[in-house]
Parts: C-alpha cells; structure tokens; sequence
C-alpha cells in the first residue's frame, strides 16, 4: 500500500518556515519523510484565492492523503473533500466538518496557555503580564483566556496586557507590529510576553529580548530564537497531527473524525531545554506540575473562550 501513497500537503499564509505553526507542521512531515522515504508533495499559500484550487490539484494529481494547515482551510477542504470521495483528507484546528474521508485535528490551547500563564506570573517581578495576538479570532482569544487564567491562579492582582496584531490574515506576518505592541506593553510594566502570533511572533520575541524582558514562545519549541529571553514556548504539538495522518494513512489505519488532543493527551505542553534552564526555577516547574495534575484529573477546568465566547476574567 506504501508504493501507490501520495502524500500532500498545504501549508498556511507564513509559509512553512515560519518558525511557528507552519513550522511545527513541517517537522512532522519531515520526521514522516525521514522515516519512510516517502516524499510528501507541498504547496504554500500566499494568498487566500488559492487555498482550494492547491487542494483540488494536489487531489487530481494522484494525492492519496491530503492535509490542510489551519482552520482558514476549513471550506475549501469541505469542498474538495466531496468532489474527491476516494480521496483522504486531514486537517489542523477544525473541528465541525463532517465528512466520511476526513480526519480533524483540534488542541486544548487553553490548557497549554494556562500554564505558560502560570510560569509567567512565576516569573513575573512588576506582576503585570501581556499577550500578543495574531488576527483577532476567537481562536487566539482561546489562547489569551486561557494564559490570564494561568496567571491570576498564581496571582489574582496581576494585571494582563493584551493587544491583537490586526482583523486579516497579514496580522500572523507582521513582526514589526508585533515589536511595536509589545514594547508598549514594556513601557506600561509589563516584564514578560506571551504571543501566539505566528511569524509575527518574531518581532515579540525580539522587542521583548532587546529590552531585557521575557516572552514566551507558541506552537514550535521558540526557546532558541533568543536564548536567555525566552521564558519557555508553548508547544501545540501540530507535529504529531501531520506525522500520524500520514503514518496512519501509510499503515492503513486511517479514520475520519475529530481527535482532540490536550495536556492529558500530549496535545499541548511547555518547552524545557538547555535555551531556557536559567530561567525557570524549581519553584515554578513545581507551579507548573501542580496545575497540570490539577487539569489532567479535572480538578481545574480552564475556561475555553468557545464555551460561551467570552473570557471570565
């Protein structure tokens, strides 16, 4: 079955290299390639237009198992994935399709933000705290609810900045708005950044390390892109999504359906590595451990911002 596999790939607006999310799908793909042999044919999006016109190509091209990246990908995969019925598909932060050859992928990022938060509250010395947002979407006001969760579980008088990049998708590729809104949140007190950004995410990591001040990293392990500034990075494991796809669909394993994957699943999780070591003190991993045992048992339930699409605190 492995000879006649064709596996493609779209990447999102950012590209592949995007140091973020894109990335974090790439890396699966290549650990994929790496073990198999099997090359995986890829597009990346540059503009909205040709999102389902890659996808219909790839599936007229012989694509045995075609994954989408990012929830923006949402309708043209619905579409093709009907007109293609023999054909597989897979994609990342969707959850509400319903289709027979469709796997969805969806993350607990309020769970993995949450306890960022409380590493960022830990860390915190002025007890003010900010987060930087991509396009304001009710995804990434899932991230922030749950990071100001984290944070007032440790410290219920901390104060949270939170900014959005913009309304279209060029807010996930705008470092130097990502700078600007972060060194205004530096300027009020803020001592350590959360962004969940994407490739905007570059100018947070950037602003916050030339003012000697902490941020904290999304979806790829960031750690290394500021080494000593980079408080940790808050791994949304797109990675696993996009390996098991394609080795499902290799192995003849493959089902439709949503997965969601969270702290209790390994969906999410905090990034600790030789990058970040001075920096996180016993006492916080301590913080750290403790909430995630409380949310892996249910003892604590962070609030998901989709609930009832607002954030309590």
């Amino acid at each position: 079955m492995a000879a006649d596999m064709k596996p493609a790939v779209i990447y999102d607006m950012g590209g592949k290299f995007d140091k973020s999310f894109n990335e974090g799908v790439y890396n699966g793909v290549k650990k994929f390639t790496d073990e198999t042999g099997i090359e995986v044919m890829e597009f990346e999006v540059t503009n909205e237009t040709q999102r389902e016109q890659a996808m219909r190509r790839m599936a007229e091209r012989g694509a045995t198992i075609v994954l989408g990246v990012g929830f923006a990908q949402a309708d043209a995969i619905a579409k093709v994935a009907a007109e293609f019925p023999d054909t597989k598909f897979s994609i990342i932060d969707v959850s509400w399709l319903d289709a027979p050859n469709l796997r969805q992928y969806a993350f607990k990022e309020h769970e993995g933000s949450y306890i960022v938060g409380v590493a960022a509250a830990k860390a915190s010395k002025t007890g003010k705290v900010g987060f930087v947002g991509g396009m304001d979407i009710g995804l990434i006001r899932r991230f922030a609810c749950g990071y100001v969760g984290g944070v007032k579980s440790i410290n219920a008088n901390a104060e949270v900045y939170q900014n959005m990049t913009g309304t279209t998708p060029s807010a996930w590729n705008d470092p130097g708005k990502g700078a600007e809104l972060t060194q205004s949140q530096i300027d009020r007190g803020a001592d350590v950044i959360y962004h969940a950004a994407g490739g905007t995410g570059t100018g947070v990591i950037q602003a916050a390390a030339d003012a000697g001040k902490l941020a904290i990293g999304v979806d790829s392990n960031q750690n290394g892109m500021a080494p000593g500034s980079v408080l940790t990075s808050m791994l949304k494991r797109v990675d696993v999504a996009a390996y098991e796809t394609f080795m499902d669909s290799k192995n003849g394993n493959f089902s439709s359906g949503v997965r969601v994957l969270g702290l209790a699943e390994g969906g999410v999780d905090w990034a600790l590595d030789e990058n970040n070591a001075s920096l996180v003190t016993v006492d916080m991993k301590d913080a750290v451990a403790a909430a995630r045992a409380d949310i892996v048992s249910g003892k604590v339930v962070v609030h998901d911002y989709f609930s009832n699409e607002s954030c309590p605190y």
